[in-house]
């Protein structure tokens, strides 16, 4: 006990010092080069006070004053916050290699440092080749059209699992969730009995959220040692439990020696020979725990909560419920079922999609980036190692960019030569863009209206315990994903003319 009790009285004395240290930083830099502005600072702590429970709607309230770039210091984090399709098109059009570097929040520091992450990894040749094998790999067009029937086989599972249980949203998790197995094991992982699912599912879901959270250890460094609010420990703690799911996932493959008519992605991670100078002579059996790890918490996380938004802003707006409805039904027929090849033929369904990206974009400040280098933007001082959030759930509700930004109108996207989210329409990049863009938006754009529109197509729905949708609770709650505050109950109930 007398030990812990002089560990926490050296521990403040270094913060008072390292604060004093840290305050002449912050003036010595405001003094001498211009930064963008912002609000005024508090010794210490900065603006961590003005971070607010949802810190995207905190940060597009605060840019509305100061300006859409805009220079917050969270501790002694100095970060600039991109709020415009302007300032964004800038800084991916002329700064995007300089600010392609990655913030590392002490919830993302694994034991094993960031080798085999394409989120953390910094930009240089390990990130290259694991952007390259991503690309040419796993979400290459070829591989994504030879996989059309495995995605149409997991869809109509979920929606055969949907009016079994009279129910959704674990079922378009397990739907994502086999989809990426396919992509890397070649079959399915999980069945909706899977205790293994459900407890990736869990330990997934809380790893989004504990890193999604602020943590006081990232904005104060003499406090990382002491993980006061315990995030990266309890972080690090579901890692754990879902990398032994996902390693026995893989050593059952590894085990079972079966010939594969197809080669899938594990295959690639396995074969794998660098030059053993720039990248590893061969991946490590960590380095593929973490590459296959990353891609399912990505790829399943991201899929579900933009399918349990669409879905609670259709039930929230009848009328454009029935509109996607109606075209999805007279366009396939009955006794049909929705496939991949029809989707082009149903330009309101795609545009549903778009405007839940526009009103709801998974990761509302994307990765955050930072500049690895000192540069200057836009007439203003970007200091070396400083955070870059590109705030783009503000960007898509902006009213210099779109008229009656709050509404849901999924008509603004049929208009001709509307914004597209594949990184050239600086209003609407819920991918991102640039370099360090989103590798699964290939992916994403066949699953996510597929799968929404053979919810739609199948079933007709109503919102549980007879809530009106005019009551419907729309709030968020923010992990590094956003979800809705309240998940989204709903009854399916079969189409009759399916």
């Amino acid at each position: 006990m007398d030990s812990e009790i002089v560990g926490i009285v050296i521990a403040l004395l270094l913060w008072v010092i390292w604060a004093m240290v840290t305050e002449r930083r912050h003036r010595r830099v405001e003094e001498l080069r211009q930064l963008p502005p912002g609000p005024k600072w508090w010794p210490v702590v900065g603006n961590i006070f003005q971070l607010g429970l949802i810190p995207h709607v905190s940060f597009a309230k605060l840019a509305n004053k100061h300006g859409p770039i805009m220079t917050l210091w969270l501790g002694s984090m100095c970060t600039v916050v991109v709020s415009s399709n302007e300032v964004a098109r800038d800084m991916f059009k002329n700064h995007d290699a300089v600010l392609a570097g990655r913030k590392i929040y002490e919830a993302m520091k694994g034991e094993y440092g960031t080798e085999g992450s394409i989120i953390t990894s910094q930009y240089g040749p390990h990130w290259r080749m694991l952007r390259r094998l991503c690309t040419t790999e796993f979400f290459v067009s070829s591989r994504l059209d030879a996989m059309r029937g495995v995605r149409s086989r997991c869809i109509d599972r979920m929606v055969q699992h949907v009016e079994d249980a009279s129910s959704c949203g674990r079922f378009v998790f397990l739907m994502a969730f086999n989809l990426i197995g396919n992509l890397i094991f070649s079959k399915d992982l999980l069945d909706p009995k899977s205790e293994r699912g459900a407890n990736f599912f869990y330990h997934a879901g809380k790893v989004m959220e504990f890193a999604g959270k602020p943590n006081v250890a990232d904005f104060l460094p003499i406090l990382r040692w002491l993980d006061p609010q315990g995030i990266r420990r309890k972080t690090q703690f579901h890692v754990d439990r879902a990398f032994e799911i996902a390693g026995g996932f893989i050593q059952e493959r590894t085990e079972s020696n079966k010939e594969l008519n197809k080669k899938d992605f594990l295959d690639v991670l396995l074969e794998f020979r660098g030059d053993g100078l720039e990248e590893p002579s061969k991946f490590s059996s960590r380095t593929i725990n973490v590459i296959v790890f990353e891609m399912f918490t990505a790829g399943t996380d991201t899929t579900t909560s933009t399918l349990e938004w669409a879905m609670a802003e259709l039930l929230h707006n009848p009328e454009k419920l029935r509109k996607v409805q109606d075209e999805l039904r007279s366009t396939i027929g009955p006794k049909k079922k929705l496939e991949e090849k029809d989707i082009e033929k149903l330009p309101y369904l795609k545009a549903v999609i778009k405007e839940t990206l526009r009103l709801h974009p998974p990761l509302p400040f994307l990765v955050p980036h930072m500049a690895m280098d000192s540069c200057n933007m836009l007439g203003y001082y970007i200091p070396k190692e400083t955070q870059i959030l590109v705030n783009v759930w503000a960007i898509g509700r902006d009213p210099k960019a779109w008229k009656d930004p709050l509404v849901l109108k999924p008509e603004r996207f049929l208009e001709k030569d509307k914004a597209d989210y594949k990184g050239h329409h600086f209003e609407f990049i819920p991918f991102g863009s640039g370099r360090r863009m989103c590798p699964a938006m290939p992916l994403a754009s066949r699953v996510l209206p597929l799968a929404l529109g053979s919810l739609l197509y199948s079933f007709d729905w109503k919102l549980a315990d007879g809530l009106k949708p005019e009551n419907m609770d729309m709030s968020e709650r923010m992990g590094i994903t956003l979800r809705k505050a309240v998940p989204l109950k709903a009854i399916p109930l079969p189409y009759k003319g399916y």
